[in-house]
């Protein structure tokens, strides 16, 4: 008996581990650092190293930076608890809207639940179409990218394939802009003295990315941008970093942990906030290294008050803006 037509609307993040032991850490840093939109180099000169000695220590220090985090009463990652909060509240908000007609889930680029298992269970579910929602605001090749070619590539396992669109990246949305304003200004409202900067954080990449037509970087200086408008602010408040390097080329500059160390020991400052826009979800990149690392370089270079603002998560405004684009890309499919 084939099921009724539904259309699915299928959310994707990052990725977790399952655990945080040695095993868990190696099979999905070794999925992650596999994938050649995020390490570019020749197979036969990156797999050795990851290999050989990568994959050897990585995992150690990795899983101790998620037991740092680690949600201990669900035993799973803050990431997937956030994402699947988020996915029950837009699949409330799409059912009140379009009732049975609609079916949301997630799924996860690296580790599990995997992209196909979600495609195959929607497919089978009677999804006809498939809205496919990467949660990354910004487009990258190493983010947006490998999640649209994993999902197409669910595709190619279907023999009934579902009609496909994908969301596109939505950091200049006016619902996503105001929804991280707000977050600002409430960050700010609890604070007994205001911070004298924002710094508004991003996930780095290799500037050859950009040299190479990527657009992540300039999607992120004009996110910055209408985020500094819709506060109302001057330029000296507020200033764009990168953080997450790895390897030893060059990546986006200036680094977060280099910056907010500067800003304290050479102009003095002394208060400062940190948000990370590129992250939908709290994560290892949010909790970890700007909660405690990053925070840790401005403490030791002599500032005072660190005020981390935490991701738009399953904020209702956060919620309210990714229904609103949902609903723009399903536009035609529904009444």
């Amino acid at each position: 008996m084939i099921p009724s037509a539904k259309t699915g609307i299928l959310l994707a993040n990052l990725g977790t581990p399952d655990n945080y032991d040695y095993w868990s850490m190696r099979r999905y840093l070794n999925e992650f650092l596999s994938d050649r939109r995020v390490i570019d180099l020749p197979r036969w000169k990156w797999q050795p190293l990851l290999q050989l000695i990568i994959l050897t220590k990585r995992p150690f220090s990795s899983g101790k930076a998620y037991a740092s985090i680690w949600n201990k009463d669900k035993d799973e990652s803050p990431l997937m608890t956030i994402t699947r909060d988020q996915t029950q509240a837009l699949a409330a908000s799409m059912k009140a809207r379009y009732g049975d007609q609609v079916m949301v889930n997630f799924c996860m680029r690296y580790g599990n639940p995997s992209t196909q298992s979600k495609v195959r269970a929607m497919v089978q579910a009677g999804c006809r179409r498939i809205l496919f929602f990467p949660l990354y605001p910004h487009y990258a090749g190493a983010t947006s990218a490998t999640a649209n070619d994993q999902f197409f590539r669910a595709l190619m396992e279907e023999t009934w394939q579902p009609t496909a669109r994908v969301v596109e990246p939505y950091f200049e949305n006016p619902l996503y802009i105001d929804a991280l304003a707000q977050s600002v200004e409430r960050a700010y409202a609890k604070t007994d003295l205001k911070p004298e900067k924002l710094i508004v954080s991003y996930h780095g990449m290799p500037q050859r990315y950009l040299q190479q037509g990527d657009p992540y970087h300039c999607q992120c200086q004009k996110n910055t941008r209408l985020l500094r408008e819709r506060l109302g602010w001057d330029e000296t408040q507020i200033t764009t970093t990168f953080q997450s390097v790895f390897g030893r080329e060059e990546w986006l500059k200036p680094y977060t942990v280099k910056e907010v160390a500067r800003l304290a020991r050479e102009d003095g400052t002394k208060r400062i906030a940190v948000i990370a826009p590129a992250f939908s979800a709290d994560c290892i990149e949010t909790l970890e290294e700007i909660n405690e690392e990053i925070r840790e370089s401005f403490e030791e270079a002599g500032g005072e008050q660190f005020t981390y603002i935490p991701c738009l998560n399953d904020e209702d405004a956060h919620i309210k803006a990714l229904s609103q684009i949902i609903e723009d890309n399903i536009a035609g499919w529904l009444n």
